[in-house]
């Protein structure tokens, strides 16, 4: 059954490349983001990208299950890719054939979305108006 989850958008300083990070949490607790943060350094090593170029944003969700990492960044003119890993007892697992994002980060993703079609779509794409268009939930 579908109950909201705590979703915070962490500082804009997180991330020294300047990825937005968000966490969301299924027990209404703080996220510890440091976990996730070594991770996704992994993550982004990986990829060879600019990632102080690069519109980018990463969830750090403690699941109902397991911890789930998504880095989403957009490419291609419009396409959004993304990574996930999760743990496990073996540590943390890439496996786009057996892990995904989940409804709850989907709400996340949405915003992003709309924040990369409002500042990076455009004629004058604004990578630092983007970065600033973080996800606030009300409640």
């Amino acid at each position: 059954m579908f109950v909201e989850r705590r979703i915070e958008a962490l500082p804009a300083d997180i991330d020294p490349d300047g990825i937005k990070v968000y966490t969301i949490s299924a027990s209404g607790s703080p996220v510890d983001s440091q976990p996730y943060l070594q991770r996704m350094q992994a993550m982004k090593s990986a990829r060879p990208r600019t990632w102080q170029d690069t519109p980018a944003f990463a969830i750090c969700h403690d699941a109902a299950q397991a911890r789930y990492l998504t880095l989403g960044w957009w490419d291609n003119a419009n396409e959004m890719f993304v990574a996930v890993a999760v743990t496990q007892p073996g540590g943390w697992v890439e496996d786009l054939g057996r892990y995904s994002f989940c409804l709850w980060d989907m709400e996340v993703m949405w915003h992003e979305r709309n924040a990369f079609v409002e500042h990076m779509y455009g004629d004058v794409p604004d990578l630092a108006a983007y970065r600033a268009d973080r996800f606030v939930q009300l409640r």
